[in-house]
């Protein structure tokens, strides 16, 4: 396999699993961090434009798995890599908002 098919879906697993919070958060009808907020990514945005973030992720996510997808079933590298993937954005964005919603409420 060529590398960007790794690479992608590396991405497509940290794309899928930033999908999760906005789309649960909005969904809630809860304000949560978007890069679209005032300051981005610390400021909150409406639960509705979350709710479009998580899909536009959830679509990305979704588009580098089937563009670069090799074969059925996918060789477990692949796996494997997006769940690192997953994993890696899940730990920073567990991180950074865990300092933002400190800042807001000390």
């Amino acid at each position: 396999m060529v590398w960007y098919v790794y690479l992608g879906w590396l991405f497509a697993g940290a794309f899928l699993a930033n999908a999760i919070p906005h789309t649960v958060q909005g969904i809630s009808g809860n304000p949560f961090p978007t890069p679209f907020a005032s300051p981005p990514g610390r400021g909150n945005s409406p639960p509705v434009l979350n709710v479009i973030w998580g899909f536009f992720n959830l679509i990305v996510g979704a588009a580098l798995i089937y563009i670069t997808l090799p074969q059925l079933p996918p060789p477990w590298p692949l796996v494997a890599l997006a769940l690192i993937g997953a994993r890696l954005v899940a730990l920073r964005l567990a991180n950074h908002f865990g300092k933002v919603r400190k800042q807001a409420h000390p």
